[in-house]
């Protein structure tokens, strides 16, 4: 049923009314080339109208090029873009719109020109518009899709669907925080981590991006400051400016944070949140050594400034020594503990977790069921059952030998290649490396050369609240097999080597 609104009392004729409407849907694509519009018969009786009237609201529509009479079939949209004269700079349907088919409402004018951050970052455009046959992408923010466990997802789905029936496919618990025995499984899996925790201080949520946004809209208000290492990661910059708080940027040195910048932090700009990276941070891939990590909690303790402390990859890890978690040393619930199942399991689950101690788990829990009510039920019945039949482990161990060889691989290739001036850390875990390069190459600039040799990267700006030039890049080692890491690096290098 197309619902078309008639003004009968309006002077114009109904036809011209149904005309209108049906050019205004073709114009702007909500009828797309090759629909066919319903019987004149049928649409007649819907909108209580005579055949007659529909026929001639058609007829002009066909006079025009907006659609294709086939007999005994009906009315189809035509390809009427490719009559319409080209335009220079915009395509034909932007034309319609700035011509004012849509003349927006001046609160949609105002959202527009108020936005704080964009769908597409510039280097995200820059990539997706690459033509090139053979890119090789470093610029992911996720692992290897092929390390992912696919078959063994398939028979757990459709286990809990035997087992559990139509209770996997409702809402699920929406007041305590998730699905109880997946809390109890993660739970277990902190602990067992030395992070002392039970299934009633632990919160499911959709992913850990939602994980931060609970913690940053429950205790930071528009205009408030949030501390974060600079760099730091792109998605939660993102998120803090796009709810108005005011993100101050704390430098980073080989090892991490500099406490020393961030006592001046905390004493300038009275903070309401910490957000820290401490393992295998992303960008950089740094790992905070355990001393630095008491001072960062004491630290926190004496402003009383709470900590988000997001361990995204904290499992990965290829070589040295564990350090805890922060939320591990934690002692009086100044730090908020989030993760993820994303990078070592399947992005697409699009489950994470947080645990808290004290009022503000509570906070959260009623924030996200005010949000979204619950993460799927049936996602995490299914999840809950992969990683309790030791699954988990056995991903980690695998998942670590393949990115392990993947990280040496393209340590090699930057040692092969790269030229004088470039600099790099070996990070120990994680899904990056941080490329320093030659003192006064933007690597903004960089990216448009290095696409046209075919390899993609995230430009160091991205990752600083100011966006400013950066002579730094992140590169994701682990999507690709050896091989092509090496090309990719080569041409890497050879961008680099025209730069200089």
């Amino acid at each position: 049923m197309m619902r078309i609104p008639l003004n009968r009392a309006d002077t114009a004729p109904l036809y011209t009314q149904i005309y209108k409407f049906l050019r205004q849907q073709i114009e702007t694509e909500a009828l797309v080339v090759g629909s066919r519009l319903p019987a004149s018969r049928e649409l007649a009786t819907d909108l209580g109208v005579s055949r007659v009237t529909v026929i001639n609201a058609i007829a002009e529509l066909e006079a025009e090029g907006f659609v294709t009479s086939v007999q005994g079939s009906g009315a189809y949209v035509s390809d009427w873009l490719s009559l319409v004269e080209p335009l220079v700079g915009e395509t034909a349907t932007s034309a319609v719109l700035s011509a004012g088919v849509f003349p927006w409402p001046n609160w949609q004018t105002r959202i527009e020109q108020d936005a704080t951050v964009s769908l597409y970052s510039d280097h995200e455009r820059q990539i997706v518009s690459c033509n090139h046959p053979d890119l090789i992408q470093f610029a992911s923010g996720m692992g290897s899709t092929e390390v992912f466990d696919l078959d063994a997802f398939r028979r757990t789905f459709q286990a809990v669907l035997r087992r559990d029936g139509a209770d996997a496919l409702g809402y699920g618990d929406t007041t305590h925080g998730g699905y109880e025995p997946l809390r109890a499984t993660i739970a277990q899996i902190l602990s067992n981590s030395g992070i002392p925790t039970h299934a009633e201080n632990v919160l499911i949520t959709s992913g850990s991006q939602q994980a931060i946004s609970l913690v940053a809209h429950l205790l930071v208000k528009p205009g408030e400051t949030i501390l974060v290492e600079s760099p730091t990661y792109e998605g939660g910059l993102n998120l803090f400016m796009s709810m108005g708080a005011n993100v101050v940027g704390v430098p980073m040195d080989e090892d991490g944070i500099r406490l020393d910048a961030l006592e001046a932090a905390l004493q300038s700009h009275q903070p309401k949140l910490i957000y820290t990276i401490p393992t295998f941070h992303n960008p950089t891939g740094t790992s905070l050594d355990t001393q630095r990590r008491r001072q960062l909690i004491a630290l926190a303790q004496q402003y009383n400034v709470p900590i988000v402390e997001d361990d995204f990859v904290g499992e990965l890890r290829y070589e040295g020594y564990a350090q805890p978690a922060l939320k591990a040393l934690d002692t009086d619930g100044s730090v908020i503990y989030i993760n993820t199942f994303s990078k070592a399991l399947v992005p697409g689950l699009r489950l994470g977790f947080l645990a808290a101690n004290g009022p503000v788990f509570e906070q959260l829990v009623i924030l996200k069921r005010a949000n979204d009510r619950s993460s799927s039920d049936m996602m995490q019945r299914a999840l809950d059952a992969y990683i309790t039949v030791g699954r988990y482990q056995a991903q980690l161990r695998k998942v670590g030998r393949i990115y392990r060889r993947r990280r040496n691989a393209m340590l090699a290739a930057l040692e092969q290649f790269m030229p004088e001036g470039v600099g790099w850390q070996r990070p120990f875990g994680g899904l990056f490396l941080w490329l320093q390069l030659p003192d006064g190459m933007d690597a903004a600039e960089l990216l448009s050369l290095a696409l046209e040799q075919g390899v993609a990267f995230v430009p160091g700006s991205a990752f600083f609240a100011d966006k400013r030039p950066f002579s730094a890049l992140r590169l994701n080692f682990t999507v690709h097999e050896p091989e092509i890491i090496e090309v990719g690096i080569e041409r890497l290098a050879k961008a680099i080597k025209m730069k200089v």
